[in-house]
C-alpha cells in the first residue's frame, strides 16, 4: 500500500435512499463475521437497506460496498503511523458520508482504532444518539480491553448504545460500566458453522501466515524455515498455504520464488476452499488459529511484529497468551513463539511433535470439544437477533 493511493473522492451514494444500517469492518476476519451476521439479519428482515465499509464477503451478503477496507488492513503502531495520511483520508470520507446520508444505525465490527474514533466524532458532531442525534451505535466483536487499554471501556460506555461480545468472559469486563453488553456467541460456535479444515493424520502441513500484507512478509518466511527443517527428517512432507485475497496470494508466490526447492511441495489454496485436510499446522495468531483449534489440528503459533511495535506492545498488553484458544483454555494447546523465539529450530520441533506424537492429536481433539462449549451462548442467542433488537 502506498500513500500515493490516498482516498480523494467521496464514497458512492446509497443505492436505495437513506440506509437502515451501515456496517464497518476493517479486517478479513471482521468482514467474515459481519457477513454471517448480515445474512442472518436479512433473512429476518429482507427489506433492510444496508451499506458497508468492509470487504467482498459483506458485499456478497447483500451490503452496498462503499470501500474495501480489508484490502488495506495493517497492524502495529509503526505501520499505522507510516500510513497515517492514507487512513486519515478514509476516515474523513467515512465521516462525510455518514453526516451526508444519515444511516439510521451503525454497527461497528472490531477494528477499534478506526471505529472508536469514528464513534467519538459522531458524538462530538451531534449525530449519534449519545451525542444528541438520531444514529444508533452498536459494536460487535469488542476491542480486547481484557488485554490492553482497559480504561477504554469507559469511553465506549460514553459513546455506544450496545455491545455484542463473542467471548463469555468479556461481559464481566464491562460490568462496572452502564454499557449494555451481551454475549452473543462466537460465529464459530454456530450449529451451521463448518470448520475450514479437517484433521487427517497423513494430511499436509498447514502454513497460515495471516491476512495482512506486513505480517505475511514477516511471518511466512519463518514458517517456511521451520517447514524446511522438518522436511530433512520427513522428506515426504507436503504443505498447504491458505490465503484470503489475490493480493496476498501474489505476495506468497513472490516469497516462494526465492525457495524453489520448497515450492514444489507447497500448494496455495484460497480461504474457504472445501475439503482441506491437515495433519499439523504452523500459524500466525488470529482468527484462523481458533479455527484450527476447533478443527482439532495440533501445531504451534509463530508471531513477529516490527521491533518497535513489539516493544510498545510488551509494555501495554497484559495477557498470558496471544492465541485466543490458549487464552480460553488457559493452557498452551498451540505453543507460542514470538519475535526471536519464532525460529526455524523451534518450529521444526513443534511440527515434528504434532506429526509424530499421537498424544498431540488426541489433546487437540479433546480441546476442540471444550472450546465449542465455551463459545456457545445458547440456542436462542445470535449476533443477528442481538442487532435486530437494536434496530
Amino acid at each position: 500500500m502506498s500513500d500515493a493511493t490516498l482516498v480523494t473522492t467521496r464514497f458512492p451514494e446509497p443505492v436505495d435512499g437513506r440506509p437502515d444500517l451501515l456496517i464497518i469492518a476493517g479486517e478479513h476476519s471482521g468482514d467474515e463475521h459481519a457477513a454471517v451476521l448480515l445474512a442472518d439479519l436479512r433473512r429476518m428482515h429482507p427489506e433492510l437497506k444496508v451499506a458497508c465499509l468492509g470487504g467482498v464477503q459483506l458485499q456478497a451478503a447483500g451490503a452496498q460496498l462503499l470501500y474495501d477496507l480489508t484490502a488495506v488492513s495493517i497492524v502495529g503502531f509503526v505501520e499505522v503511523v507510516r500510513h497515517y495520511n492514507f487512513f486519515k483520508g478514509i476516515f474523513e470520507r467515512t465521516l462525510d458520508w455518514v453526516e451526508r446520508y444519515q444511516p439510521r444505525h451503525i454497527c461497528f465490527v472490531d477494528y477499534p482504532g478506526f471505529n472508536l474514533r469514528l464513534a467519538e466524532q459522531l458524538s462530538a458532531r451531534g449525530l449519534s444518539k449519545k451525542g444528541g442525534g438520531g444514529i444508533g451505535l452498536s459494536y460487535y466483536v469488542s476491542p480486547q480491553v481484557w488485554a490492553w487499554k482497559a480504561k477504554r471501556r469507559f469511553k465506549m460506555a460514553q459513546l455506544l448504545d450496545r455491545l455484542g461480545v463473542i467471548f463469555p468472559f468479556e461481559v464481566e469486563c464491562f460490568a462496572d460500566t452502564d454499557l449494555q453488553t451481551e454475549f452473543v456467541g462466537h460465529p464459530f460456535a454456530r450449529a451451521d458453522w463448518e470448520p475450514p479444515f479437517r484433521y487427517e493424520a497423513d494430511g499436509p502441513v498447514l502454513l497460515l501466515p495471516g491476512s495482512r500484507s506486513a505480517a505475511v512478509g514477516r511471518i511466512f518466511p519463518v514458517l517456511l524455515a521451520g517447514y524446511r527443517r522438518a522436511r530433512v527428517a520427513r522428506p515426504d512432507l507436503r504443505a498447504t498455504v491458505v490465503y484470503p485475497s489475490a493480493a496476498i496470494r501474489e505476495q506468497l508466490q513472490g516469497i516462494l520464488e526465492k525457495e524453489p526447492d520448497l515450492a514444489a511441495s507447497i500448494e496455495l489454496v484460497r480461504n474457504g476452499s472445501p475439503n482441506l485436510e491437515a495433519g499439523a499446522v504452523l500459524m500466525s495468531s488470529g482468527t484462523m488459529s481458533l479455527a484450527c483449534a476447533l478443527s482439532g489440528i495440533p501445531g504451534a503459533i509463530a508471531y513477529r511484529l516490527n521491533p518497535l511495535s513489539y516493544w510498545l506492545g510488551r509494555m501495554l498488553v497484559k495477557v498470558k497468551y496471544i492465541g485466543i484458544a490458549n487464552l480460553l483454555l488457559d493452557r498452551p494447546l498451540h505453543p507460542e513463539y514470538i519475535q526471536g523465539a519464532a525460529s526455524a529450530g523451534h518450529l521444526e520441533r513443534e511440527l515434528l511433535r504434532a506429526i509424530d506424537k499421537k498424544s498431540a492429536a488426541e489433546e487437540a481433539v479433546k480441546s476442540a470439544v471444550e472450546l465449542r462449549a465455551l463459545l456457545h451462548a445458547g440456542s436462542d442467542a445470535s449476533a443477528a437477533k442481538w442487532l435486530a433488537r437494536g434496530l
